[in-house]
């Protein structure tokens, strides 16, 4: 939908329903950004260990992941409002769980809750500019998925400060704000009308609405038939890379500096670039996406990712702090336009009246990121070591940035 069609079918200007979408997809994001302050204090307060709260996480992952596949589908067909106060109240019990557990078993029900209502923000968010925006949509998409670390880089220190002192009160303070926050969302996201009735076909290279053919507009792809593609199995494979490296880089950043001997000064300020430039990559992956087109933006970045990752490798090596630091952010920025990108892709090339759900199955590549990100990099880390398992991730990442090359419209 372009600028001008907004007008008959909103009292208000659409960008208001991307700040709404980025509100929720931001609040979602402080349970996964936040869990490294919360889960030391929790530790202390339940009495679990490190494998214990290494679960919590990884419970968290897996139902933010498969939540959104059923949030999707009942999104496309009925619309925002319903799944995401669903989501609202998912959130805010997650909190008041967590707050209140005894004991382990109990938090890994919390922050499944948690998650659902995570994933439930997460895929109404993102989808929302693909149905709104045929123009700009790059961009709109960017600010959206920005917010998902952007939001809970401000909202940590805070957070760290609360659960330190006040652990009970800080969880719920963040179980009200979040649940009203997504509340508020909710009322004021809708789609366009008739939306679950038409879709966009593929989209040209050049732009993000080119049809391949005069009938593609009139195309709109089910889940089932975007199974049947390879261009889907192709992004597949990418976004597993992507996401498996990416969570690698993240979950080990203090690590990764530690083993070549650089300072903690070195190691914080590696954490905190990639936190920083993870946020401002989907924002300006999304907005160059709009100019170069999706699939040179994303090809571009991920081969730029694999070299400065490997370049951190030399850095860390040759034990020089400040590049070690501004490499790895660069590698955080170059990988995170994915993420803006590929939701407004899968729009463009099945259709925006299954967006949801068609890219709730792309995100389920996550699941097996997040298995490379975390117990194969461990084991590679064991047998191969620090430089060498990171210099196979950024062949990875070079590797997967070719092989986006080959996608074609659907």
């Amino acid at each position: 939908m372009t600028g001008a069609e907004e007008t008959s079918t909103l009292p208000f200007s659409r960008w208001w329903l991307v700040i709404a979408g980025a509100v929720a997809m931001g609040t979602g994001g402080v349970y996964q950004f936040a869990w490294s302050s919360i889960r030391g204090p929790l530790g202390a307060q339940i009495g679990a260990g490190e494998t214990a709260l290494g679960t919590v996480f990884t419970v968290f992952v897996v139902f933010q992941t498969v939540s959104q596949f059923p949030a999707g589908w009942v999104r496309d067909r009925y619309g925002p409002r319903w799944p995401l106060a669903v989501g609202a109240l998912l959130l805010a019990a997650g909190y008041l769980g967590t707050a209140s557990a005894a004991g382990a078993p109990l938090v890994y029900l919390a922050y499944a809750v948690g998650g659902m209502g995570a994933g439930i923000g997460y895929t109404v968010a993102m989808n929302t500019p693909v149905k709104w925006f045929d123009d700009h949509r790059g961009l709109a998409t960017g600010v959206v998925g920005m917010t998902y670390g952007g939001a809970s880089f401000l909202l940590i220190p805070a957070i760290r400060r609360g659960v330190t002192t006040q652990f009970e009160p800080t969880l719920l303070a963040l179980a009200a704000g979040s649940g009203i926050a997504v509340a508020i969302a909710a009322i004021v996201l809708r789609d366009p009308p008739g939306m679950a009735l038409r879709g966009d076909g593929a989209g040209g290279e050049s732009g993000w609405s080119e049809a391949t053919s005069p009938d593609d507009h009139d195309r709109a792809y089910t889940w089932r038939e975007t199974l049947r593609t390879w261009q889907f199995w192709l992004l597949y494979a990418v976004f597993v890379v992507v996401n498996g490296v990416g969570l690698m880089l993240i979950g080990k950043a203090v690590t990764y500096a530690q083993q070549f001997g650089l300072a903690a000064a070195v190691a914080t300020a590696g954490a905190s670039a990639i936190a920083v430039s993870d946020a401002a990559g989907v924002l300006g992956g999304g907005w160059l996406s709009d100019r170069l087109g999706p699939i040179r933006t994303v090809a571009g970045s991920l081969v730029l990712c694999g070299l400065v990752l490997g370049g951190s490798v030399l850095a860390g090596s040759a034990g020089i702090g400040p590049a070690f630091v501004l490499l790895v952010g660069a590698a955080a920025f170059f990988r995170s336009p994915s993420f803006a990108v590929f939701p407004a892709l899968v729009g463009t090339y099945y259709g925006e009246a299954h967006s949801s759900t068609n890219y709730a199955l792309l995100y389920s590549a996550k699941l097996w990121g997040g298995v490379f990100g975390g117990t194969i990099a461990s084991g590679l880390v064991v047998s191969l070591g620090w430089a060498e398992t990171f210099g196979l991730g950024a062949a990875l990442l070079v590797a997967a940035g070719l092989a986006t090359t080959l996608v074609r419209p659907v």
